[in-house]
Parts: C-alpha cells; structure tokens; sequence
C-alpha cells in the first residue's frame, strides 16, 4: 500500500533533476485521466511510475539486465524528446553533458563513445551489478551509480534509470521488501554536490567522497522512510478513531484505512475497488470529507477529485 505513493514521490523528484516538474497531487491524479489529458510534464513523470512498477515487479523473478533496462528506458521516454527511434536500446551516436543547445567543447562531462566498447562495458557492468563479492551493498550501489552514469548508456533517461536501478539493487538482494526508499528527495535538495561528486570521481580518481556522500542518502532516506511511515500509520489511527466517535461504517472505513496508499480517490474507482454501488461510494466520501479526512480539490461538479490533505502532506514533507 505505502509503496504506491513512494513510487510516485520519487517520480517527481527523480523528474525534477533533470528538469521536469510536476506536482505529487497531478502526478496522483493521472491515474485517473487519459494520456492525452495530462500536461507533457506529467505524463513524463508519470512514464518513471510505470516503468518503476514494471521493474519491481521484475526483480522479484530476474536480476537486473541491459534488455531490461532497455525496455524500461523505452518507457521512461515515451512521448518525450528523448523518444527517437534510438529509445530502447543502447545509443548509436555520442552524447555529452552540458547546457542544452551548447557545444561539446563546453560540455561538463563527455560520456563513452558509442560502438562496440560501450556495448561491452554496459555488459561488463551488469555482471558485476549481481555478482556475488565482498563489497558492501550501499558502497556497491555507489559504485555502480557511478560507472552507470559515466558509460550513459542511453540517449536520455540515464539519470532517471540509473537511481532507479540503485533501489532495484536493494530489492534484488532481499534488502527491501516494498520500495518505500525514496533517494531522489534528498539529490534534489543537493544537486550541484550530487553532480560535482560524481564528475570529481572522474577527474580525480578519488571514490571515498562520493561513497560518503551517496551513503548519508540511503541513511537519511531509509531514517525519513521510517518516520514517515510512522507519521501515516498514526493518522490512519487518529482517523479510524474519529470514524468510530462518529459511529461510521461499512465503507468509509475501508477507503481511510486504504488513504495511506490512494490518497487521491474518485468515486467510481473508489466504488469498482470496493464492490459497492456508485452511490454508495459517493455517500461515504461525502461523509468523509463532512469530517474532515477528505477534501474536494477540483472545484467541479462532475469529474471531483477527492484528497487526503494530512497523508499527501506526510508524503510530502521533506
């Protein structure tokens, strides 16, 4: 439950470093429009929650591979600039990091050249991503951010796949059972030293700093992923209390407890999950939002999107 709206954090905030912005309450709210209702930014972020849902479903089954990685950055750029026909298999044609519409000779960091050699690593560093060694995980992780950013093995999305893949790691190893780990939050609220680390590995040769630094973002995270988890589990509490003061039943009680994972609701979803009649979902979330646990966020009369302000503030909070 918790890890529906975790993904979806770490859609915006993975979207935002490298420049696409979108709000968790639109980026909540897609789910219930079509694709050609949403903005470009959000249908954007939205692709990382589809492709993030797709890849912990796979790593439950497979390790992590270049074709699967080629098939979720595929997703990542569907519809978007980066969707050329290079979208879903390893670049043809040289990149380099820089402000857009700049020169190579300004740029911040040229990756690999394309060719056999850029093959041949992104191959080399999918064996040794879930080959059994010595190495630490979280310093495993760092490692292989690192390598898999250096190599960009793709023509856009590297970003995006390769935080990704850091939270696919601990999953494949047995280390996180739902992924509530959220890394990109903390990146984006330090950027410049996010990207200066990892282009002074480059220039220096130097791993420790960037291990550090990417080692205080999973501690800070998984502490934050606790609390917040505990913060959503105590409002649960306090609302199924109030509901209970009110003698409410039936199922307004199965919407609250089901808040923490679908904190923005409509009532025909909201009546197909549940079994009941449009009506009768309707009534419920009418009661709900007379106690305050939901508010209507559209102003419309048709199409109303209800939401649980005190879980997306949860979810929000830095």
């Amino acid at each position: 439950m918790l890890a529906r709206p975790a993904i979806r954090q770490e859609a915006v905030s993975t979207s935002a470093l490298e420049g696409t912005y979108a709000a968790l309450d639109d980026v909540l709210e897609a789910d219930f429009l079509k694709r050609n209702q949403l903005t470009a930014s959000v249908a954007e972020v939205h692709n990382y929650v589809e492709a993030a849902e797709l890849a912990f479903e796979w790593i439950k089954e497979r390790p992590i591979t270049v074709g699967a990685l080629e098939q979720l950055q595929k997703i990542l750029v569907r519809g978007t600039r980066g969707d050329s026909p290079e979208a879903g298999r390893v670049r043809t044609t040289q990149v380099f990091i820089g402000a857009d519409g700049g020169r190579v000779t300004d740029a911040r960091f040229v990756p690999s050249p394309p060719g056999d050699q850029l093959r041949a690593g992104v191959d080399a560093w999918a064996s040794w991503l879930t080959a059994e060694d010595t190495f630490p995980l979280v310093i495993k992780m760092a490692l292989g951010h690192y390598q898999f950013e250096t190599l960009h093995p793709f023509n856009d999305g590297n970003g995006r796949l390769g935080r990704l893949v850091c939270v696919l790691q601990l999953a494949y190893h047995g280390e996180l059972r739902v992924p509530v780990l959220n890394l990109s939050p903390w990146l984006e609220g330090r950027r410049r030293q996010y990207q200066d680390h990892l282009l002074s590995v480059s220039a220096t040769g130097d791993f420790e700093p960037w291990v550090r630094f990417f080692s205080e973002a999973v501690r800070a995270q998984a502490v934050r992923g606790v609390e917040k988890i505990d913060a959503l589990h105590d409002w649960r509490d306090e609302a199924l209390t109030l509901l209970l003061g009110a003698d409410v039943r039936g199922v307004a009680v199965r919407i609250v407890e089901d808040l923490l994972g679908y904190p923005l609701i409509t009532a025909t979803p909201t009546a197909e999950r549940y079994g009941v009649s449009y009506q009768a979902a309707n009534t419920a979330i009418r009661r709900l939002v007379q106690l305050g646990i939901l508010e209507e966020r559209t102003g419309r009369r048709y199409g109303r999107v209800f939401a649980a302000r005190r879980v997306l503030n949860i979810i929000n909070a830095a």
